[in-house]
């Protein structure tokens, strides 16, 4: 077996083009720990802001790796592996610390709780879009928002990878998604999705997008946003609750400050992904909502592009950071 492997790199932040692809070492997999031969990266919002040393922690530099999310086959399992076994289809992504462990790489040695089987049905470029969206979405919108079958659900940004999950992931249970998007190219895509109505906002202030939602609702508002944006905005956006509802900001594409909206009473959440993948039972829940929605074609992945070979790296953030695309982006090695 190969001792080495082609692994993306970053020595300085700063754009696309601080991507380096050099051969590392490939260790033997440690105790607890799998070699997964990588067949498919999916690419997240989170990469582009860690490579650019503004995401909530900072990367190890020089030789930094990069990456959460890759789908491939084990290729060898350390002492004390008993979950998987050579052979078996995998998805990456909790527990993932990128500097060190980033899976943008031919090969990659993880932690075996980092690692999740893939059903037999999913290929490699699906396994490699669904993990980090289905899973931020389930544990936003459910463990977190308590998100209820008949409940109006405000999704924004919703074209992007975790949008688009969101809205199937509150159509699984009953909800009502409701998405906002920026452009009226992308209205039709997500009423296929599953969107009930699809707000386009353009240039539209906060404020009407709250006016909106209320008209939709018969003036109730929802019972839950999921803002992906934050900024000035998101004071405004939170006139669109219901009374007593929920907010949960999990995204910050807006890097300017956000106000406390006043409009009480609500409850204000935080969300971090990782933050449900804390205990054993935490991934069970997770991972077992994944893996039924992949399995009977309830959740589908939605692919904006793929690209061809690691090579092809920096012109996968690149398309990632112009926000013309719907859905993940997905490198194929």
């Amino acid at each position: 077996m190969p001792t080495t492997a082609r692994t993306v790199l970053f020595h300085e932040i700063g754009g696309p083009e601080v991507l380096r692809i050099e051969e590392t070492a490939v260790p033997d997999p440690a105790p607890g720990h799998v070699l997964v031969r990588v067949e498919a990266l999916g690419l997240n919002r989170a990469e582009a802001l860690f490579r650019s040393g503004t995401y909530y922690y900072q990367p190890t530099l020089p030789a930094s790796r990069l990456g959460y999310e890759a789908s491939g086959v084990v290729a060898a399992v350390g002492e004390g592996v008993t979950q998987l076994v050579v052979g078996d289809r995998v998805l990456t992504g909790p527990g993932i610390e990128m500097s060190a462990q980033g899976v943008y790489a031919e090969r990659i040695v993880l932690p075996e709780t980092s690692v999740l089987r893939r059903p037999d049905s999913v290929d490699p470029v699906t396994g490699a879009a669904a993990w980090l969206t289905y899973t931020t979405a389930y544990g936003a919108l459910l463990e977190t928002a308590g998100l209820r079958p008949g409940d109006h659900v405000l999704i924004t940004g919703a074209s992007s990878g975790v949008g688009t999950a969101a809205i199937q992931v509150a159509r699984r249970i009953g909800a009502i998604p409701l998405a906002t998007t920026r452009t009226e190219a992308k209205r039709g895509h997500l009423l296929e999705l599953g969107a009930a109505e699809v707000i386009v906002t353009g240039e539209s202030a906060p404020e009407a997008v709250a006016k909106e939602v209320r008209r939709l609702t018969g003036g109730n508002g929802v019972e839950v946003i999921f803002d992906a944006i934050g900024g000035p905005g998101f004071r405004s956006l939170a006139e669109a609750l219901a009374t007593g509802g929920s907010m949960v900001a999990y995204g910050w594409l807006d890097r300017r400050p956000a106000e406390i909206p006043r409009n009480w009473p609500f409850t204000l959440h935080t969300y971090a992904n990782m933050r449900h993948f804390t205990t054993p039972a935490d991934h069970r829940r997770s991972a077992a909502f994944l893996n039924a929605g992949l399995t009977d074609g309830g959740f589908r992945p939605v692919v904006g592009e793929v690209f061809e070979g690691l090579d092809r790296i920096r012109d996968a953030h690149r398309l990632m950071e112009s926000n013309t695309h719907t859905g993940k982006i997905v490198v194929r090695l």
